[in-house]
């Protein structure tokens, strides 16, 4: 009689759950390997940070206030600097005659930006903060020089409405259900365009295509606070440092640092606009 596997299969011996020469004696549990040792589940090979979404709604609230709050300081110590030095004729005097200096201010800046997007995971909070809080002074400097080229009464409607704008967007990035990373992508892009159009125009020089940069710049960042916001929320539930505490620290240094770049440049395109120069 030819070799039947159906009849095989279903013989007496695989009737039985407790034959040990079943044919597939591991079908019945998900969790065993082709070997038949025990695997724990996905969920205990990867254990999320947070225990439940209570957890991480509570961990997330925390962690948004901290970022606004450290972005508020900071834009305070920013203004505080920028105003003092407009305020100090032989210090802006100083700074405007010796062009290798901001030169040198502008290229430690972009350093610590780099550095605390990559290694800001690694490095503890403390370091972190006093990483960030010397980028916002640096900014003050670079900054200081618009108190010399518009009026206070357009500084501050600049920055006024860029406020509203961006807090504004910040709720929604908050509160929103909707994927925003389709949004962030083309904002990003559109950030590459502008960046590239800003250089060529630095040769021509022309007005017009200036102020259709700064608009099209008013509703990238727009869209990046949104967007920033809700990452920041994903920085958070995907982390996997082993404390808590410690992952709220550190996202909510770089989300500080990321909000605040929104911000600034949200601003000087809206001071740009607004421009009524002294």
């Amino acid at each position: 009689m030819p070799y039947n596997n159906d009849q095989y299969n279903n013989n007496q011996y695989n009737t039985n759950p407790n034959n040990p020469y079943n044919s597939n004696p591991y079908n019945n549990n998900p969790n065993n390997n082709q070997y038949g040792w025990q695997q724990p589940p996905p969920h205990e090979l990867f254990p999320s940070l947070w225990g439940n979404q209570d957890e991480l709604n509570r961990a997330t609230s925390s962690c948004l206030a901290r970022v606004f709050m450290r972005m508020f300081v900071a834009l305070l110590v920013t203004a505080a600097v920028s105003f003092g030095i407009s305020q100090t004729p032989g210090l802006a005097l100083y700074l405007a005659t010796n062009p290798f200096l901001l030169i040198g201010v502008i290229i430690a800046q972009f350093a610590l930006v780099l550095i605390l997007s990559f290694r800001v995971m690694k490095m503890s909070p403390a370091v972190s903060n006093v990483m960030f809080f010397f980028y916002a002074i640096l900014t003050g400097v670079t900054l200081s020089f618009i108190f010399l080229a518009y009026t206070n009464a357009t500084i501050f409607q600049a920055f006024a409405v860029s406020a509203l704008m961006f807090a504004a967007m910040a709720i929604y990035g908050t509160i929103t259900h909707r994927d925003l990373t389709r949004i962030g992508s083309l904002c990003f892009m559109g950030l590459i365009g502008i960046i590239i159009a800003s250089v060529v125009n630095m040769f021509f020089l022309n007005d017009t295509v200036f102020m259709i940069i700064n608009y099209i710049g008013v509703l990238i960042f727009v869209g990046l606070t949104a967007y920033d916001t809700q990452r920041i929320k994903r920085m958070l539930a995907e982390a996997n440092e082993t404390n808590q505490e410690e992952a709220i620290k550190k996202i909510s240094v770089i989300g500080a640092l990321i909000l605040y770049l929104d911000f600034i440049n949200l601003f000087l395109k809206i001071l740009h606009i607004l421009g009524r120069r002294r």
